[in-house]
């Protein structure tokens, strides 16, 4: 007699787990913008030269003028970010007195900062002239995928670095990720992604973390692998060198702005078939991280859910549009 009650009772919580995943994938496919937002307010379309005066940004489908285009998201770094300029500016002028051909520009996004980020990275600005350091102020918070997408749709260089304002990475570790690109050779349609690592710390960052976050931060891999990304073991390190066409392509279809952007970029790239190298960088935790732990999670779980139910579902899809 047991035995009967128990099919019924797991056949019954079988179909109320199929309903409820019907459920959450009609939510999630009616929910759904078709294609990815992508507006400039009318202040969004210059960058501030230094001496002042407006300049209209380029747009990613020009043909590049520039070696390497850097583009570093920061939401109230004043204090954070002139670290972080320091380090890559000081690598970058050296690079180029060794190589007069290398040619670059760091382009900040202030991402509608309630401090005086936009202030600080004019200051740079002035010292090293815009056409290598560009600011570019929004007008409101897009989140940080949004920054990094302005940033890259004004970019010049044939390749483009995403790099956090903390400087949590060593700048000079672009080697790195360089030579990570550079190994993928020949690129299919000169597409190819090189993304920083911190895999290889995971054993130290445990023994500094509470078992609350270690467990959220296992959660979050296992559901990046479960849906997602399989063969990338860090996707949220925020140091990614990117060919100017693969980062055409990926943030042309991106939708998602804030902290789950990047297994989004890797999701696409894997379904484009961008070959994708993840190599070892030297990562420091910088204090005055924006992450919320437990929310920031939840939302990044939220986020992940939807990726995989939003493509499978063919509420998004892999569809190119142009934009200015």
């Amino acid at each position: 007699m047991a035995l009967p009650l128990l099919v019924v009772a797991a056949a019954a919580l079988a179909l109320l787990a199929v309903a409820a995943l019907s459920l959450v994938c009609i939510i999630a496919h009616i929910t759904a913008t078709k294609m990815p937002s992508f507006q400039r307010r009318e202040e969004e379309k210059y960058f501030v030269n230094a001496e002042g005066k407006r300049e209209s940004v380029p747009s990613i489908h020009d043909p590049p003028t520039k070696e390497l285009s850097v583009v570093v998201p920061s939401y109230n770094e004043e204090d954070r970010l002139p670290l972080m300029m320091d380090e890559a500016l000081d690598y970058l002028e050296k690079r180029q007195e060794q190589d007069p051909s290398f040619t670059y520009e760091v382009i900040v996004i202030d991402d509608g900062s309630k401090d005086q980020t936009t202030k600080v990275a004019l200051r740079y600005c002035k010292k090293y002239g815009s056409d290598k350091v560009r600011v570019l102020t929004l007008v409101k918070n897009r989140g940080k995928g949004g920054a990094v997408r302005m940033g890259v749709f004004s970019s010049r260089g044939k390749k483009i670095l995403m790099a956090d304002a903390d400087g949590a990475t060593k700048f000079a570790d672009i080697e790195k990720v360089e030579e990570g690109l550079s190994n993928l050779q020949p690129w299919p349609d000169q597409m190819a992604i090189s993304c920083g690592s911190r895999a290889h710390l995971e054993k130290d960052s445990i023994a500094q973390r509470s078992y609350f976050r270690t467990l959220l931060m296992y959660g979050f891999h296992f559901l990046v692998w479960f849906l997602c990304v399989k063969d990338i073991r860090d996707t949220q390190c925020g140091f990614k060198l990117l060919t100017r066409e693969a980062a055409s392509r990926t943030f042309s279809v991106l939708h998602i702005d804030r902290w789950a952007f990047d297994v989004e970029l890797l999701y696409i790239a894997q379904r484009l078939k961008i070959p994708i190298a993840e190599v070892a960088v030297n990562w420091t935790e910088i204090e005055g991280s924006k992450l919320v732990p437990f929310w920031s999670w939840l939302q990044m779980g939220r986020d992940l859910l939807f990726i995989r139910l939003r493509y499978l579902t063919g509420a998004w899809q892999l569809e190119t549009r142009k934009y200015n």
